[in-house]
């Protein structure tokens, strides 16, 4: 099949490009509002930009009604957020975290997750997540028709438990995907894991 992109719909758009574009990571990314109730959302458009500055990124659409998204209200609020890298065992709780709720009501609370300080940063991270990125807002971009967003985030602080790295015989730190086992997204309701890591020899 070849397909002319001119010829689909928004929605049809995104259909085929989530069912092709994969596996795409997952930001579960949590912000807070003025009164300090925590939101936390998924989104899988969501990569890396730059080192310096440490950017990364994710694409942010509208609510069902249009209005914008809690994440996105909260971010352009406040300036901060915090993005978690979930494990396969979260699947379930990711997914009912990308319900739509009020604004004002917090998933945290709703699916009875724990927190815990981030050290140096005013957010909280989540306490069963091995990785998380403390971020600083650094540039909002909106795109096309349909009110999408791009929120460009600098990262401050990284955290990484030491469940899932070490300290290799070139003195770097040495993340081990396998331990993490990262949660990442496909096309339709699928979800995948990473099952066996593999190196591959680089070019010199």
């Amino acid at each position: 099949m070849n397909l002319n992109f001119s010829e689909f719909s928004a929605n049809k758009r995104y259909h085929l490009i989530t069912q092709t574009l994969i596996p795409r990571p997952i930001a579960w990314t949590l912000t807070s509002s003025d009164n300090g109730i925590l939101n936390l959302a998924p989104f899988s458009y969501f990569t890396a930009v730059s080192s310096d500055p440490a950017l990364i990124m994710i694409s942010v659409g509208l609510k069902p009604n249009g209005d914008k998204k809690d994440t996105l209200v909260n971010v352009l609020k406040n300036k901060k957020m915090i993005i978690h890298i979930a494990s396969e065992q979260d699947a379930q709780i990711v997914t009912q975290t990308a319900a739509t709720l009020a604004y004002g009501e917090s998933e945290v609370d709703a699916s009875q997750l724990k927190t815990t300080d981030f050290e140096s940063f005013s957010l909280p991270r989540l306490t069963q997540c091995d990785i998380a990125y403390a971020c600083d807002l650094y540039e909002i971009k909106e795109l096309g028709d349909v009110g999408q967003t791009l929120i460009f985030l600098e990262v401050k602080h990284l955290y990484i438990s030491e469940s899932v790295a070490n300290i290799d015989e070139k003195k770097r730190i040495k993340v081990h995907s396998d331990k993490i086992n990262p949660l990442a997204r496909l096309g339709s309701g699928e979800y995948a894991a990473i099952t066996a890591p593999f190196n591959l020899q680089r070019p010199k």
